[in-house]
């Protein structure tokens, strides 16, 4: 199967596999599925829990996401996403590291981690920009753009409608 880009869709898989910011994401979600979250207690099971989640799983799936747009502002765009889940996700382990659930060495731990992932997804957020993947694709320079509507109402008719109801 080949893409308008005439990329094959094995290579972008083959591609996404290769790329560090994608797997060294994976495999930080995996360290905190399997260290972090079994600290947390039962009563944190519907809402901490379910937020440390969802932020760290979202960061190696908005790579991937952007990685298969083919178009380097999306990925950029998805790049900056994952970024922000990344912080997300340190909030939210830091907050539990303070509320006593998870040792200090521990956060210390994912502290680096995190630190070191910023640093991989800002220099693929670089690379992009620089490399420009895919500003020639067809469309790729076109803006997509509707006519805004006008929300502005003449007064006297919304009283009238307020008033016949």
């Amino acid at each position: 199967m080949v893409n308008s880009g005439g990329m094959m869709a094995d290579d972008n898989v083959q591609g996404l596999e290769t790329l560090e910011a994608w797997k060294k994401s994976k495999g930080f979600a995996v360290k905190v599925y399997r260290e972090i979250l079994p600290l947390l207690p039962v009563e944190e099971k519907w809402n901490l829990n379910q937020q440390i989640r969802r932020a760290v799983s979202s960061v190696p799936a908005n790579i991937a996401e952007g990685h298969g747009r083919y178009y380097y502002q999306d990925n950029v765009r998805f790049c900056y996403i994952a970024r922000g889940s990344l912080t997300e996700t340190y909030s939210h382990i830091t907050l539990a590291s303070e509320l006593g659930y998870i040792p200090i060495e521990k956060r210390k731990e994912i502290t680096k981690l995190v630190e070191e992932l910023l640093r991989i997804i800002n220099g693929y957020i670089a690379y992009l920009k620089r490399s420009k993947i895919g500003a020639n694709e067809p469309g790729a320079n076109q803006l997509v753009r509707e006519e805004t509507a006008s929300y502005l109402t003449d007064y006297s008719e919304d009283s009238e409608l307020s008033e016949n109801q």
